[in-house]
Formats: C-alpha cells, structure tokens, sequence
C-alpha cells in the first residue's frame, strides 16, 4: 500500500493551512487575435504540481480588456463617434480616423448628416474561429455650439432666411409627416 504524502512535525511558516507554498512565476503564452473580455484560456502543464509528483494541471488565464480612449468593442466591431463642424458636415472634409491598426484617412461628403454611419471593412478584430475580420464603423455626429457670439448669431440668423437651410418635407420622418397631418 503506498502513501500519498508524509506526516511533518512543522510547517514552513510560509505554507497556508493545507500546507502548500504560493510561489509565482512569469511565462509566456500567444493570445490569438479576437479573443474578448471574459474569455479564458487554457495553457497545459503550467498549473500546479499533481499529487505525489504527478504531472502538472493547467493554468487558466482570464482575459481582461483594457477599454480604449476613444475606440469601443462591439463583438468583432470597432466603433467611433467622428465629430464634425457644421462647416465641415456641410461642405464635406477629408478627416484621419483613429483605428486598431494606427490612422486612416476618410472622406466625408458634402451634406453629409448626424447619425449616419461609415463603414471600414475589415478594421475591426479578427474572428476567433477564422470567419473574417469585423469592420470599423464611424458614427457621425455635428457638433452644435452652446454660446454664439453676436456675429455667428447675425451669420446664422442669414442662413436661416436661406430655403437651402430649413429641412424640408422629404427630410422629416414618417412620424413627423402624421403629426402634421393630424
């Protein structure tokens, strides 16, 4: 009959109360692109001791993401808020982008409007089984000054009285069409 371990008279002061000594120890281990917050990996034979000498468990590493400045995850997506001028919502612009990969330049058009979204294909995260590369999609928003001074008002006031600057009827909304019919 064999035994598993031996009885000691003493504990190094340094083991908890099973006995065991915490030791750590650094390693390096490839993490595959796609991989996501929550994820865990497994790494063989880099776990504690087995039992009487046993072969090695596995050690799990748990990914944790670090958020970006100005990048956000979604699934194998990246999103970015772009802030326009009205000038440059207006009139269209050339702007540098900040992506995975470093910058790219995109090219906004002329008339362009809050809310829509432009799409870079395949600047997002690669998908963890193989299936692609997600895209990086660019939401636009045009920032609107709080305080104006009485110049931009007189200027804006101007531009008002301009037909081109008054949303017409095929801008509005479904919703807004009914509210107005009732």
């Amino acid at each position: 009959m064999s035994r598993l371990g031996k009885v000691i008279e003493s504990k190094p002061k340094e083991a908890n109360e099973q006995g065991l000594i915490a030791q750590e120890f650094e390693t390096s281990i490839k993490i595959p692109g796609g991989v996501a917050d929550g994820m865990q990996l497994s790494v063989q034979g880099k776990g504690n001791e087995g039992p009487a000498g046993g072969a090695a468990g596995d050690l799990i590493v748990l990914i944790e993401e670090v958020p970006h400045e100005e990048l956000k995850r979604d699934n194998n997506n990246v999103l970015y808020n772009l802030w326009l001028s009205f000038p440059e919502a207006a009139m269209g612009a050339s702007i540098e982008v900040p992506t995975l990969d470093g910058k790219a330049k995109i090219k906004v058009d002329s008339g362009t409007q809050a809310g829509k979204v432009l799409r870079l294909k395949g600047k997002g995260f690669p998908d963890l089984n193989g299936y692609g590369t997600g895209d990086q999609l660019v939401v636009i928003n045009v920032y609107v000054p709080q305080k104006l001074s009485s110049e931009e008002k007189d200027i804006l006031m101007k531009l008002q009285e301009s037909k081109n600057f008054r949303p017409d009827e095929e801008n509005k909304s479904f919703f807004d069409r009914m509210k107005d019919f009732f």
